[in-house]
């Protein structure tokens, strides 16, 4: 079947809580549809909170043409890297407001590696002491907090104007450069390969997906989403746990349907 009669001519897809199932595999359904959809001409691109070392299982299973990581802090293309650091002096000034409250867990997503103040077993980040030192010695992509006892939208951070902040899983705060944005990458990866937004499919589930959702030329989102981003959606599919994204792709019956 040819690319003209096809609805879509890139893919693009968040991975927690959207393309993952909970328990954080992929099923064998979800990748032959892809991988069909793929072999008509389609590209397929993933856009994540995920840094790169965090995908590699999945990389290896789905031949994305291109990934933005990081929330967009960190995009790679076929042919380039695109980078949006959080700057030197925002990074130390907002570590130094979170690294102060007692028993806040503060961790970064840095050029290195990931760091914490404390142990974060799923993760195993390397703990130190300082971390408002670690920007004068890296780029700092991504600063993550949580408190035990504070709910995430209470955490107060009063942090600079060319940073912003989010709420992912309902659970963690972030802080990003305000140029590291999913929609920032996903316009990146599109340019890659000479695509309009309009010609693409966005699946997500949270407050990052949004942006997306509403910008490209069709928005979806898994029945576990947000409810916000539910209702920003143009449709909503099944949830992650039941291959929403494949179901959909495979619903629209413009390729041969792929057997569960």
């Amino acid at each position: 079947m040819g690319m003209n009669k096809l609805p879509y001519q890139a893919i693009i897809v968040d991975f927690d809580r959207t393309l993952l199932r909970t328990d954080k595999s992929l099923s064998d359904y979800t990748i032959r549809v892809l991988e069909a959809w793929q072999a008509a001409g389609v590209r397929l691109f993933a856009a994540t909170a995920r840094p790169e070392r965090a995908i590699g299982t999945f990389l290896e299973k789905i031949a994305f043409d291109a990934v933005t990581t990081l929330n967009g802090a960190r995009t790679i293309t076929r042919d380039a890297v695109f980078e949006s650091p959080i700057g030197e002096e925002s990074a130390v000034l907002i570590l130094n407001q979170l690294c102060k409250a007692d028993d806040m867990v503060v961790s970064v997503e840095a050029e290195n590696g990931i760091y914490a103040n404390t142990d974060i077993p799923i993760w195993s980040p390397a703990v130190i002491d300082d971390l408002t030192s670690l920007p004068r010695r890296e780029k700092i992509y991504k600063i993550l907090a949580s408190h035990p006892e504070i709910p995430v939208e209470e955490i107060r951070v009063d942090h600079p104007a060319d940073t912003y902040s989010s709420i992912a899983d309902r659970k963690l705060l972030q802080i990003m450069s305000r140029a590291a944005t999913k929609w920032n990458g996903v316009q990146k990866m599109l340019e890659a390969y000479g695509l309009d937004a309009q010609e693409a499919v966005y699946f997500g589930d949270d407050n990052d997906d949004l942006e997306p959702i509403r910008r490209c030329g069709c928005g979806v989102a898994v029945s576990n989403a947000l409810e916000h981003v539910r209702q920003a959606a143009d449709y909503v599919t099944g949830s992650n746990d039941e291959d929403g994204v494949a179901a959909f792709l495979d619903g629209l019956n413009v390729l041969p349907q792929v057997p569960r």
